[in-house]
């Protein structure tokens, strides 16, 4: 009986804008409580309860800080976790925003952006495998259309972090199992947020569905993935681009 009243937690990286920001609400309003982390303080704007309270300030391209954070997080769980979801990512870009290749990127950006990335889900996910196996919970990691195409404006260190990310989900997928853990992706493709490129719309006039994605509409897709009704689903990378990947 017990269990069945128990407000289940989410972890969310990345929560401070955009498709964290509407994950934030959607697991909000469906009665879950969200931990939030970013590299920001908390926006007292922000208008979920318990928001400063459930909020940890953590630079995910620190390992130091994200261990640190761990120490914080796990004082705020009963030791259950519901859900893991790595929405994290940062794309450094060049001068006047210009895409940054393979050639003239500095190793010190493909460090932070691999870090953020690819290492940190690495680190959580390990580090609070305890807690999820406990609660039978969902890991998601938030890929991108990027990490399976080159992509005009995503630069080279954020591509190959996201298409390492998806072969990560599956090698995850593998081995916490056994746990009773699920783990699972999703590649959103234009998202209408507030770091979208110029030219964008030249994309999105290629599109299927001939228009931009909504952060609300990735955040169904995550819940998706983190609820029951996917209770058999492990291991799979959703796309969610208005059919971009066709």
């Amino acid at each position: 009986m017990q269990d069945e009243i128990r407000q289940p937690t989410l972890l969310l990286t990345g929560a401070s804008r955009g498709i964290g920001h509407a994950t934030v609400k959607k697991f909000s309003v469906e009665g879950w409580r969200v931990l939030t982390c970013s590299r920001q303080p908390f926006d007292a704007r922000c208008p979920w309860p318990g928001g400063e309270a459930n909020h940890i300030q953590v630079d995910l391209s620190d390992t130091s800080s994200i261990v640190a954070a761990l120490e914080v997080i796990r004082a705020k769980l009963d030791g259950r976790l519901e859900a893991l979801v790595n929405n994290a990512g940062i794309s450094p870009k060049g001068e006047d925003g210009a895409r940054l290749d393979t050639i003239g990127t500095e190793l010190e950006t493909w460090n932070q952006v691999f870090n953020v990335n690819f290492f940190a889900p690495v680190i959580l996910a390990r580090n609070l495998k305890n807690e999820l196996a406990a609660a039978k919970g969902a890991v998601v990691n938030v890929t991108s259309i990027a990490g399976s195409r080159v992509h005009p404006f995503a630069g080279a260190a954020y591509a190959t972090s996201k298409a390492a990310l998806a072969a990560l989900t599956r090698e995850m997928a593998h081995d916490y199992g056994p746990l009773g853990v699920r783990v699972n992706a999703i590649a959103p493709g234009e998202v209408e947020t507030s770091i979208l490129s110029a030219g964008t719309e030249k994309i999105v006039e290629t599109l299927p569905l001939r228009r931009l994605g909504q952060p609300g509409e990735v955040a169904d897709v995550i819940h998706f993935l983190c609820s029951g009704q996917s209770s058999y689903v492990t291991g799979t990378e959703i796309e969610v681009n208005a059919g971009q990947h066709v």
